[in-house]
């Protein structure tokens, strides 16, 4: 049960990481032609940027669990 929980936060995570990385290039090329997204006042392009990573490294670590379970459950008992 907590492993189908895990996969189901990983996958929301991914997505979220990666929307947040495209927000960052767009508003990356938004400052290029002078202007910037109106609901992004607050957050620079580097700052989204930062925040995707961090949003990933969370991902491989769950990844990382996953794995960790997956190799355990194959060794078996003891």
């Amino acid at each position: 049960m907590i492993d189908q929980i895990a996969g189901v936060v990983n996958r929301i995570l991914l997505a979220a990481a990666f929307i947040l990385g495209g927000l960052a290039l767009w508003e990356k090329l938004a400052n290029m032609a002078g202007r910037s997204l109106a609901f992004l006042a607050g957050y620079s392009p580097a700052r989204l940027a930062e925040l995707a990573a961090i949003v990933l490294l969370f991902v491989i670590a769950l990844e990382l669990r996953a794995i960790m379970n997956s190799v355990s459950i194959a060794k078996g008992p003891g």
